[in-house]
């Protein structure tokens, strides 16, 4: 019996011992994104899926409030205590590269020839800083018109026949507008909330399509003081001074109010899609965003995922493997299926061209610009504020777009400096 015990205490031995060893070959390495649920459940599927194919690499997935998220980027990545594989917002790349929280990703991998067979051309240029490229997207965003149907006959509008254009859309936005004895509006014909897709439309929609582009070439001088740009925003302002169709803070953000159905109409991005799927009681749709005078035009967007500088050696293999996996073909399809988001390769993309919702944010592809904010929170700040002023305060609204150019040239000279 004593030899028995014996063989059994060597068995365990042998056992901790190779489960040690084990454990000293796997390679563990963190993965960053901020918190919105569907893409967190859907990263740690993801996760399961690459851990199952790579037994030798474990990932952690860290999520942080949108809100503090670049506030932890900046105190973790220069000490670092952050992670091996971070997800970040497009417009923040330029401030990503500047503050070289990122490295180039590999060439042998990530190759110009691969890059451009595999994104949209607008994704290419965006990742690529004086010839390097530093991050790679799962899947990209534009904006289309969601409308609520229900609300729509309870107007008497057609449910199935969204505005096509501008002046369509006011005319539409002031009929679904409820008010209540006292004039208080209870149900906004449109949203009208700057800090949501708001500033992206004044910015690359609503400019452009009264006739002037955002920003020069370089995107680095501010271009929209015109005649035009004060129309554009005119526009916008009157929706909400004169009209009275929504204004900003109505309730706590577009999409609550679009669910809550107390908005009939709203700008919104494709990464809703998965979100109001899931409302049961809602009957809405999606269309190409109105245009004015026959000018179409779109924003795009999309969170991509770069590698933090710093990272080397066995985890940056198991990094690039990461990232090779949720960047590729699988993982888009997932992506479309759970968030809604557009796979960021044209071709896969095309595949769900049949797709009624889809295929609306789709076409938009075709005609949005994606601009690379160098503070996409202050840039944005300077748009809402603006739009405050205008509402609040009574200010002339040529006044106060040019002192908001003015303060957003500033910002970008500041960062390029």
């Amino acid at each position: 019996m004593k030899r028995f015990g014996v063989i059994g205490l060597v068995l365990i031995v042998l056992l901790v011992v190779a489960a040690q060893a084990a454990s000293a070959q796997t390679v563990t390495i963190t993965y960053w994104q901020y918190f919105y649920q569907s893409k967190v459940d859907l990263m740690t599927d993801l996760i399961k899926q690459f851990e199952a194919r790579n037994p030798g690499i474990k990932v952690e997935q860290v999520t942080f409030p949108y809100e503090s998220y670049n506030q932890k980027v900046a105190a973790s990545i220069p000490a670092g205590e952050g992670p091996d594989i971070i997800n970040l917002y497009s417009g923040w790349l330029p401030m990503y590269v500047k503050a070289a929280y990122l490295q180039p990703l590999p060439r042998t991998v990530f190759s110009d020839s691969y890059m451009k067979s595999t994104y949209y051309p607008f994704v290419v240029d965006a990742v690529n800083f004086g010839g390097k490229l530093y991050a790679a997207p799962t899947a990209v965003r534009t904006l289309a018109l969601i409308w609520n149907k229900k609300l729509f006959r309870e107007a008497g509008l057609d449910p199935e026949k969204p505005p096509v254009t501008l002046d369509d859309l006011a005319s539409y936005a002031r009929k679904l507008s409820k008010y209540d004895a006292q004039g208080n509006l209870i149900q906004a014909g449109l949203t009208m909330q700057p800090n949501g897709q708001g500033h992206n439309w004044i910015r690359d929609v609503l400019f452009r399509q009264f006739g002037v582009a955002p920003y020069d070439a370089t995107g680095r001088k501010v271009t929209y003081a015109t005649p035009q740009g004060t129309a554009a925003l005119q526009w916008y302002m009157d929706r909400i001074t004169k009209d009275k169709v929504g204004y900003p803070n109505f309730t706590t953000d577009d999409v609550t109010a679009f669910k809550a159905q107390k908005a009939a109409m709203t700008i919104d991005g494709s990464f809703r899609i998965a979100t109001l799927k899931a409302v049961t009681d809602l009957e809405w749709g999606a269309a190409e965003l109105p245009s004015n005078k026959g000018i179409q035009s779109n924003f795009a967007s999309f969170w991509t995922h770069g590698i933090v500088a710093g990272v080397s050696g066995k985890k940056l293999d198991a990094s690039i493997k990461f990232l090779q996996f949720i960047t590729s073909p699988e993982a888009m399809e997932q992506w479309l299926a759970r968030v809604g988001e557009l796979p960021a390769n044209p071709k896969i993309a095309a595949a769900h061209k049949d797709d009624p919702i889809v295929s609306v944010f789709m076409k938009g592809l075709a005609y949005a610009h994606a601009t690379a904010f160098v503070d996409e929170a202050g840039q944005r700040n300077l748009f809402v504020d603006m739009v405050d002023e205008i509402n609040l305060k009574g200010a002339k609204v040529d006044d106060v777009l040019k002192r908001t150019a003015a303060q957003e040239q500033k910002l970008i000279d500041d960062f390029w400096k």
